[in-house]
């Protein structure tokens, strides 16, 4: 009987260790694609939106915020049409 309560006991453990990556993936990915709508919608501004997506603005003059954010969410759109 002890035998067939770890077993039992390992079958749960191992379930929740390949479980909780698969959640966390998913929760960061919602927060992305939240951001982006926000952005898009008009919400936040870029730099609100660089400091939501723990993104690097460097100093170069070719490098915009609005530039970086349609950039970065254009990778998350599903759809092509969408711009940013």
């Amino acid at each position: 009987m002890s035998l067939m309560k770890m077993k039992y006991l390992f079958v749960v453990f191992y379930l929740f260790f390949l479980i909780y990556p698969a959640e966390a993936v998913t929760t960061k990915m919602f927060k992305v694609l939240d951001t982006c709508a926000r952005y898009r919608l008009g919400e936040i501004n870029a730099i609100e939106a660089i400091e939501k997506l723990n993104l690097k603005l460097t100093n170069s003059s070719t490098n915009k915020p609005n530039d970086l954010v349609k950039k970065y969410c254009s990778v998350f759109t599903p759809n092509e049409k969408i711009e940013f």
